[in-house]
């Protein structure tokens, strides 16, 4: 279990939308969750949870199985206790210069490979859905600190809004939530059956 880092988040109630089948085998310890690796992840790599929101979990789980139901065929949540350790907290002010510098870095990098950085797309409602910019970015956080000597990630935690306004006007967004990609499997303490969702 990572240790708790001065100035980082305490621990959380996390919850993963998934089949029913994989939720199953992790209880019964048979299978791990596995971090996802796909170029538009917001967080960048990770095993993503939907932070104190089983019924977002669930709607990702049921949208999934619209969407491709050969991944998903039961829409399940599996519940998680975990301690960030040390977190890169997108919703820590100071936190947001890190991504700057990296992003800089990033482009100098690309540029002088000739190359162009990826771009966010599918904007919905003024928000960005597909991130691979973001991801991109991420992984220099991740990359500069390793070649500085810094400590890892255990994790990376963001606000995601998204979704049509909440109600006319409204600064709320209907499917906004808070979000943390687990670097660290080492920081999940235990996983727990969400009652009424398997």
């Amino acid at each position: 279990m990572a240790k708790p880092v001065r100035n980082s988040l305490g621990p959380l109630l996390l919850h993963h939308g998934c089949d029913r089948s994989l939720a199953d085998d992790v209880l019964e310890g048979k299978k791990a969750l596995e971090p996802s690796e796909k170029k538009h992840d917001w967080l960048g790599p990770g095993i993503y949870f939907w932070v104190d929101s089983p019924m977002r979990a669930l709607s990702w789980a049921v949208e999934k199985q619209e969407k491709t139901p050969e991944e998903i065929s039961r829409p399940s949540v599996i519940g998680a206790f975990a301690y960030p350790g040390h977190c890169l907290n997108l919703t820590d002010f100071g936190a947001l210069d890190e991504l700057r510098v990296a992003y800089e870095k990033a482009r100098l990098l690309v540029e002088s490979q000739g190359g162009k950085l990826p771009v966010n797309g599918k904007e919905e409602n003024g928000v960005y859905l597909y991130r691979p910019l973001d991801c991109f970015v991420i992984k220099m956080v991740h990359e500069l600190r390793e070649q500085s000597g810094l400590p890892a990630y255990d994790s990376v935690y963001g606000i995601f809004v998204e979704g049509q306004d909440l109600f006319p006007g409204s600064g709320f967004k209907a499917k906004s939530h808070a979000q943390i990609a687990i670097r660290n499997p080492e920081c999940i303490a235990g996983y727990f059956r969400v009652p009424d969702f398997t």
